[in-house]
């Protein structure tokens, strides 16, 4: 009898399913279409501790009880269709496990369908692309503690391994998996959007080849800003498409896709009502993206005015490495702000401190700078959106200047830079302690009698007559 059953043999799921196998756990796969199935046994599985089945009930029957089922299916419909495959095999007491990106409120959904049923749910993030999840993702299981336990042994062992311990912990109750999963996705969405302004910035205000942007990130990567985003940056500015002998980066079309965790942030920072303009920003720019050919055909309409000036290069250089630091430190902050307020809300009981925990390693947004967010979380755990604390704001104030003067260059070569801009503006926003909002609440009380506090005294009021 076998350990742990796995759903889904498309690029993650064989991977996470040769890293169970590899951790000393007998595993049972399948594979909608037998011929995936097939192809994995005689290729990669081959000579592994792995069992192949071809229907759904010889899958569940080769599991020990109670039985553990690992989905690595495309999120929505296909979730909610192989759960009912399922259901008809499995007993009280065995548990489903979703591995996809799936919406939140869908697997607090299932949770609660399964649970009239006596079957355990965990909703479980993992991050690290297909590499992480052959050697260790970044783990993120919500649901009830008891679902968890009875596969944690497996998904410690299966988790990228630091030296904080496994990056993998019990996150929370319910959905709490997903929703950190997802912000996990809106952050990197953030990340990768600044990244690319500042290669955009290189590229046309310094004329740089990709080459040497590529050493700029490398050396940057030695620093306070190393990354898996960065590490890997520096190697795609290097790569050279073998076809043309150009930079690969420059023969890729500008338009960036999306799978809907980004969307699914924003819509949820604005249900919440907890500001984060600068990851809803990260989205909006890869929609801006999609209209090429609108893009293609306004860029004639616009006589570009440069400035004559030109600009050293080292003094730039580390003006943006500044900027990028100040602006990935605004994205964690939006992040981890509303998952504090989604965790009240909906009952996750998420320890923030863990959560950057267990991104140190495997997952996408891996870190230097989750060590010191850490410490900064730990000094105060009612600081949830970070800004609250000597080091931070020590941290921010010495990158602002660069801030500045990044973002008024970008202004001046007409080049976009959506994340820098609302990361600026979001800080400017929360250090001001007035803010044009009075007119605002003027204007609402005269079109539509909606009322206003006032400075001065205590109440509701209402302007009669405008006029």
């Amino acid at each position: 009898m076998k350990n742990i059953g796995l759903i889904g043999l498309g690029v993650m799921g064989k991977s996470l399913a040769l890293n169970i196998e590899n951790k000393g756990f007998d595993i049972s796969v399948y594979n909608y279409t037998p011929e995936e199935t097939r192809n994995f046994m005689e290729n990669e599985a081959r000579e592994k501790n792995i069992s192949a089945f071809y229907d759904i009930k010889a899958l569940v029957s080769s599991l020990n009880k109670p039985r553990k089922i690992f989905l690595m299916i495309t999120a929505g419909k296909p979730v909610d269709s192989m759960i009912q495959k399922l259901i008809p095999f499995l007993d009280k007491g065995d548990l489903i496990m979703d591995g996809g990106n799936t919406y939140f409120q869908d697997t607090a959904r299932r949770i609660e369908e399964l649970k009239g049923k006596g079957i355990f749910y965990l909703g479980i993030g993992v991050s690290g692309g297909e590499a992480g999840a052959l050697n260790g993702p970044s783990i993120m299981p919500g649901g009830s503690r008891e679902a968890y336990d009875l596969v944690k042994d497996i998904l410690l062992k299966i988790a990228a391994q630091t030296e904080a311990g496994p990056c993998c912990t019990y996150v929370g109750n319910g959905a709490a998996g997903h929703f950190v999963k997802m912000l996990h996705n809106g952050i990197e969405y953030g990340i990768m959007q600044a990244m690319s302004e500042v290669y955009d910035i290189l590229h046309r205000v310094l004329k740089l080849s990709t080459e040497e942007i590529g050493d700029i990130f490398e050396t940057w990567n030695g620093g306070e800003l190393n990354s898996y985003l960065m590490e890997i940056s520096y190697k795609i500015m290097k790569h050279r498409d073998v076809k043309t002998g150009k930079a690969t980066v420059e023969m890729i079309l500008d338009k960036a896709g999306q799978k809907g965790t980004g969307k699914w942030t924003a819509q949820t920072s604005l249900d919440l009502g907890i500001p984060t303009p600068t990851l809803n920003a990260a989205v909006e720019g890869r929609i801006i993206s999609f209209f090429k050919e609108d893009r293609t055909s306004l860029s004639k309409y616009v006589d570009k005015k440069y400035p004559e000036a030109s600009y050293d290069k080292e003094k730039l250089v580390a003006k943006l490495e500044k900027s990028l630091l100040f602006t990935n430190f605004i994205i964690f902050s939006q992040g981890l702000w509303l998952i504090a307020e989604a965790s009240k809300e909906y009952s996750f009981d998420i320890n923030l401190s863990e959560t950057l925990k267990i991104w140190r390693g495997g997952c996408i947004i891996r870190a230097k700078m989750l060590d010191e967010l850490r410490k900064i979380v730990d000094e105060d755990k009612e600081n949830v959106n970070l800004l609250n604390n000597k080091r931070s704001m020590e941290f921010l104030m010495d990158k602002l200047e660069s801030m500045k003067d990044v973002t008024n260059i970008a202004k001046d070569f007409y080049i976009p830079v959506l994340v820098h801009n609302t990361a600026l503006d979001y800080f400017y926003s929360m250090v001001a302690e007035n803010l044009p909002a009075n007119l605002i609440q003027a204007q609402r009380d005269f079109f539509g009698a909606h009322t206003y506090n006032r400075i001065d005294k205590e109440g509701i009021f209402h302007t009669t007559n405008w006029e």
